[in-house]
């Protein structure tokens, strides 16, 4: 279990986590929804999980931190993210801190430096320097993340968010620098789940535009991936998940790996169905001498047992299908909205290739929360009198400048 790391992002979310519960639990959040009750009882069953594995005593200090990085981030988005205003506003904040980054990363890439955790080391403790060998001549950027992946990750993560959202508002030149920017980012990890994590943005991003006079053109898709699905079950040697995790590599030796950790890892999943092996170390070959698992959901299962993987799968698809499947939403709205799924989407593609852990963990539960205010957008009044869907505060604004010079935004 060891001793407890609090990073900014951890401090952050011990004091904000009780505040978010409150704030949720008096309503002030919308209503309560599927993915809010499936995330508190992941955080639950990881508890009951690691008390059977290690004891109750052991178990408190991995639980707490469990329930703080999962129910911290995800509430904090929940209950401060309640508009289209506060997500744009989140989105830019997130784009100015890689657009900081961006010229210290390149010189990482260029030449195996760190310096952004060289200055922090020098204030405080900090995680370590990985020197990983170079790949096509330059060094992956680690940025001031614990691996060049997580770097990755954050940066190539908001690229959808970036070109439909906060780049909306931008003409010719400066939106494709903005999103320039950020995809480059992603690209000096130099690792293969980010650079997964763009390409499926890019292509959703493409789909969208190209068939944008298509109505149904998202059913299309869904038809596209089983006719996919189907030609490699039937046609391959491999299951589809074998199929997608042993290509979605920057190398065939890092797919190979992947294949492996796939076979013993479910192997695992067989014999300890119900509460895992906690923080034990899981069966595999000597040969396999690294203890990582390189897949998010599998790694969960494997730690927390099949009902972990259930709750956090159904908190990540009922959030995400409400999401897509709200009806009269203007174009900003149907706009960000496109923004928010792609991404979310992304993560659940590239979980199947590398962990979330950390700060990318953080970072994922808090996008997957900063999207619920989608579902609080009235549209029970659209429907009757034709007008486009507004969020409460933007109607209450509106009739309260109508009658009155005071300005504001009313709560939402």
């Amino acid at each position: 279990m060891g001793s407890i790391s609090l990073s900014a992002y951890r401090i952050v979310l011990l004091f904000t986590v009780l505040p978010c519960l409150v704030k949720w639990l008096s309503g002030q959040a919308g209503r309560v929804r599927v993915a809010d009750i499936g995330l508190l009882l992941f955080s639950l069953w990881t508890a009951i999980s690691l008390a059977h594995a290690h004891g109750i005593s052991a178990a408190l200090q991995s639980s707490g931190i469990i329930f703080v990085e999962t129910a911290g981030a995800y509430f904090l988005a929940r209950c401060y993210i309640r508009d289209a205003n506060d997500f744009r506003n989140m989105i830019g904040l997130v784009a100015k801190i890689v657009i900081l980054l961006a010229p210290f990363s390149l010189y990482e890439w260029i030449t195996a430096s760190k310096p952004i955790l060289a200055f922090f080391q020098t204030v405080l403790p900090t995680v370590p320097a990985n020197l990983d060998q170079p790949r096509l001549g330059f060094w992956r950027v680690q940025g001031p993340f614990s691996h060049s992946i997580e770097f990755g990750l954050f940066c190539g993560s908001i690229l959808a968010l970036v070109f439909l959202v906060l780049s909306r508002e931008q003409t010719g030149r400066r939106r494709w620098i903005l999103t320039l920017v950020v995809f480059w980012s992603a690209l000096m990890s130099m690792s293969s789940a980010p650079i997964a994590a763009l390409m499926v943005q890019i292509f959703l991003i493409a789909w969208d535009w190209v068939l944008r006079r298509q109505s149904q053109r998202w059913i299309l898709l869904g038809i596209a991936a089983f006719a996919a699905y189907l030609v490699v079950e039937l046609g391959s040697n491999q299951t589809p998940i074998q199929f997608y995790i042993s290509r979605f590599t920057f190398d065939a030796q890092s797919g190979w790996w992947r294949l492996a950790i796939w076979e013993y890892g479910t192997a695992s999943v067989y014999n300890h169905p119900m509460f895992g092996i906690g923080f034990a170390d899981w069966a595999r070959p000597s040969w396999m001498t690294s203890d990582s698992i390189d897949n998010f959901w599998l790694a969960n299962t494997i730690r927390y047992g099949l009902p972990a993987l259930f709750f956090i799968a159904v908190s990540c698809l009922s959030l995400t299908f409400a999401v897509g499947l709200k009806k009269g939403l203007d174009e900003r709205h149907a706009t960000y909205r496109l923004a928010y799924l792609a991404c979310m989407t992304t993560f659940f593609f590239v979980g199947s290739t590398v962990h979330f852990w950390g700060a990318t963990y953080v970072w994922f539960v808090f996008l997957l929360g900063s999207g619920a205010w989608f579902l609080d957008i009235q549209t029970d009044r659209s429907a009757h009198t034709g007008r486009r869907a507004r969020l409460p505060s933007d109607r209450t604004s509106r009739r309260n400048a109508s009658g009155t010079k005071q300005n504001g935004r009313g709560q939402s």
